[in-house]
């Protein structure tokens, strides 16, 4: 068993700061910063600087967090989350260009490991008239789906999501050059990843996963990510809004973002993969509705007799969301995949009965409630497969003592059969707890 040295400590952490939360005085003194801001003009600023300073202000966060799962899971321990983290960042204008900083130093006690991750340091300036570049590590997201991404084919980090992160480390960084060109007829955006960046997919180290060989849900002993190739990718993206109406359409050249190849081998890797889609997003009575296509196009077998590739898909995904009543916001989507050729890769299947459908269905729903002057968020979000039968629950709440102190809590509870998406991570359920401090 590992060592919980470090776990301990930050617990007491966590208790120490406390009694410190609970002699602040009660009223709230302000909204919640967003990520990003610079601070506001309650900020002490730099102590060293002079009249003649250029503005630069650091902000950020300390932040620990903690999660257990309660099932036992061979060669892995209950801790799945135990996080000590200084988030540190800034931005700063010189002449026509822009530089955001933006970086993470976390003591991991799952892996053991002290990190320092850079989330953000680009540079954005303005050609001409009516393009915008932004070059360097940044996180992008197009798309109009509620945590779910059809044509959003930027990386996720679904260690982090299911291990009861904040939402915001669910997108990764990459290291991209994105140019904006801004027209009349419409809008242009184009991103170029140089190296292809993957997912932070499940892979055994953290959480188990469904393997067909052993028919269950395991973590390897020695856990390995997939080799990742050093080609890039593209991305593409038109966009215009008309009469309070988005429009969008997408394309996407790389590969699938998670190693679902496998080599005859035996090793996993990433295919290539093209994607096409299109979305729309516009006001409809109370509330707003959403809808989004896209087709993958499987590089590597388009004929869909190859089962060790993916087949081309076709991707569907409408949604609607409003406020129910004061304060209490609801939210669904319908979400279709269909495996193209379906028949074909059935055939050429050693193993029939392991393939997955030809159609994948999944119902989302989403509440969140704000009480007591918007400082206390409860919010529940389920996934759920109507054809397969598995689903994931995502309920958690926080509450913002004032413009420094937050505290939340949540689950990721998963279930079905061993051989569906949720279903593999059931044993990987938890609980978890954050606290975090913004200076």
């Amino acid at each position: 068993m590992r060592p919980l040295i470090s776990v301990l400590t930050l617990a007491g952490l966590l208790g120490l700061a406390w009694p410190a939360v609970a002699q602040e005085s009660g009223e709230d003194t302000g909204a919640e910063r967003e990520s990003g801001d610079w601070g506001s003009e309650e900020d002490w600023g730099d102590p060293w600087a002079s009249e003649e300073d250029t503005g630069l202000r650091w902000t950020g966060f300390v932040e620990g967090a903690l999660g257990a799962r309660w099932a036992d899971v061979d060669n892995l321990d209950a801790l799945t989350l135990g996080d000590l983290r200084l988030r540190a960042e800034t931005g700063y204008d010189f002449e026509s260009i822009r530089l955001d900083f933006k970086a993470d130093l976390n003591w991991d006690q799952v892996v053991e490991e002290l990190d320092a991750k850079l989330r953000e340091l680009a540079a954005s300036f303005r050609v001409g008239g009516s393009t915008d570049v932004k070059a360097g590590r940044q996180v992008l997201t197009w798309g109009t789906g509620d945590l779910l991404f059809l044509n959003d084919l930027f990386p996720k980090d679904f260690i982090s999501f299911f291990a009861g992160r904040d939402d915001e480390y669910l997108k990764a960084p990459s290291d991209t050059l994105r140019v904006s060109y801004y027209a009349e007829a419409f809008n242009t955006e184009v991103a170029w990843t140089p190296k292809f960046t993957p997912d932070n997919y499940v892979y055994g180290e953290r959480f188990a996963f469904y393997d067909p060989r052993l028919g269950d849900a395991v973590a390897p002993e020695n856990p390995r990510k997939a080799s990742e190739p050093g080609n890039g990718e593209v991305a593409l993206r038109l966009f215009r809004t008309v009469a309070g109406t988005e429009w969008a359409l997408y394309g996407y050249l790389g590969r699938w973002k998670q190693p679902v190849g496998v080599r005859p081998s035996g090793q996993p890797w990433f295919p290539e993969m093209n994607a096409w889609g299109g979305s729309v997003r516009t006001t409809l009575g109370p509330g707003i509705l959403n809808s989004e296509f896209s087709w993958y196009d499987s590089r590597d077998d388009r004929d869909g007799d190859d089962p060790l590739v993916p087949n081309s898909q076709l991707r569907f995904l409408v949604g609607y969301e409003q406020e129910l009543v004061a304060n209490l916001t609801a939210g669904g989507q319908l979400y279709a995949e269909h495996i193209l050729d379906h028949d074909r890769l059935m055939e050429a299947s050693p193993d029939p009965a392991s393939e997955p459908e030809e159609w994948r269905t999944v119902v989302t729903l989403r509440l969140t409630h704000r009480a007591f002057r918007e400082t206390l968020t409860s919010s529940f979000f389920a996934f759920w497969s109507p054809n397969e039968g598995d689903f994931y629950l995502r309920p958690n709440m926080a509450w913002r003592r004032d413009d420094h102190w937050t505290f939340s809590g949540g689950f990721n509870l998963f279930g079905g059969d061993v051989e569906t998406m949720f279903g593999q991570l059931e044993d990987n359920s938890n609980g978890w707890l954050r606290m975090r401090y913004n200076y």
